[in-house]
């Protein structure tokens, strides 16, 4: 019995541990820092299929405190974001980068991009949009 426990011990011990970097929550909701986009919705409007493409958010912390982006998450291989690695003060702004790749794709794209930062909900979203039209014969 005692081996059971040690053993259920570890393994969620484990694997709260990975949630928990995954997907940061930060009880202090005054002293983080805090993305504010310019804007946070983009549409690419139509592009044809194959075109790769790419736009800018440019946001400022308008925390108390560095912001520190620990990652960004995306839904597919043909989006790729570029982020700041190293913090960004209070009063600063800094720019995140998508890349959109419309290899393979067709129809309308709704795409979000998540960023998991010091901020008051440990994560912040911004989208965009394409239609990915056929190449003409």
């Amino acid at each position: 019995m005692n081996k059971l426990f040690f053993i259920y011990l570890i393994c969620f011990g484990s694997v709260s541990h990975v949630i928990a970097q995954r997907f940061p929550v930060h009880r202090d909701t005054v002293n983080v820092g805090h993305m504010k986009f310019d804007h946070s919705y983009f549409s690419f409007g139509d592009i044809v299929q194959g075109t790769r493409v790419n736009h800018v958010y440019e946001f400022e912390n308008t925390g108390k405190t560095p912001l520190v982006i620990e990652n960004v998450l995306v839904t597919c291989g043909c989006t790729v974001p570029e982020w700041p690695k190293t913090p960004v003060l209070p009063g600063k702004s800094s720019k995140i980068r998508v890349f959109f790749n419309s290899a393979g794709k067709n129809g309308i794209q709704n795409k979000t991009i998540t960023i998991l930062a010091n901020t008051k909900n440990g994560r912040e979203s911004i989208v965009f949009h394409a239609n990915v039209i056929p190449p003409k014969k």
